[in-house]
């Protein structure tokens, strides 16, 4: 039987490896349409990838919890519209199979709720590559909380300063940093490099497939876990 992998690879999935981020915009946008809120698309933007709890205390800071479940449950139902047209961003394959074929473990270090999950990993097909897989159920507060990260070091087996995580969003670069890990940034969740290295990316890439020609290359925090 072979060795259990001493290094772990961290992936984000929405934004990171699935084209959704927008959907999740226009998903949120019509659900406070739906109760009455006028919130900027851009607003909303900012915050996709934290945990939902915090991003309607952001947009909704003055709304009851009655009115921010009901906001909640809105998203819920026209994301739901949207999955069918999700699509992989390039490189998310073959990023997570040449990061499981150096060895190192592959963990899907994401906080979307099962129902979302399922669908994300369907479209992924990368079953045979993983490790381990997180989701909302895992934690109290997801990102920019550390709690995710810490649930996929467990699972994967491996310590903070033997993994990397990869992430669209400055919520995944602040709480991988949280626990001691370095990160790489893509920008494929509409969020700049220079804002991904303000909170803390080691390095940023425009996609999956940049990071895999990095890596391929021997350059980047993945070619340099040991």
């Amino acid at each position: 039987m072979a060795d259990a992998p001493t290094t772990a690879v961290l992936f984000d999935i929405d934004g990171t490896l699935v084209d959704s981020n927008y959907a999740h915009i226009d998903a949120w946008w019509r659900a406070f349409t739906a109760i009455g809120e006028s919130v900027d698309a851009w607003r909303i933007h900012r915050s996709i990838g934290m945990d939902s709890a915090k991003l309607l205390a952001t947009m909704l800071p003055d709304a009851s919890d009655d009115t921010r479940d009901a906001a909640k449950q809105y998203h819920s139902a026209y994301y739901a519209e949207q999955q069918p047209r999700l699509r992989l961003l390039p490189g998310a394959r073959d990023l997570l199979a040449a990061v499981s074929d150096a060895g190192h473990a592959v963990v899907l270090a994401t906080s979307a709720p099962e129902s979302e999950l399922v669908r994300l990993r369907e479209l992924l097909d990368a079953e045979e590559w993983l490790t381990a897989v997180t989701s909302s159920e895992d934690v109290e507060q997801a990102k920019p909380d550390p709690g995710i990260i810490a649930v996929a070091l467990e699972r994967a087996g491996v310590s903070a300063d033997s993994a990397v995580m990869v992430g669209d969003a400055v919520w995944d670069v602040e709480s991988a940093g949280r626990v001691g890990v370095a990160s790489i940034g893509v920008m494929t969740g509409g969020v700049g490099g220079d804002e991904l290295r303000g909170a803390g990316a080691a390095a940023v890439y425009d996609d999956a497939a940049a990071v895999l020609s990095a890596f391929r290359a021997g350059d980047g925090p993945i070619a340099a876990l040991r």
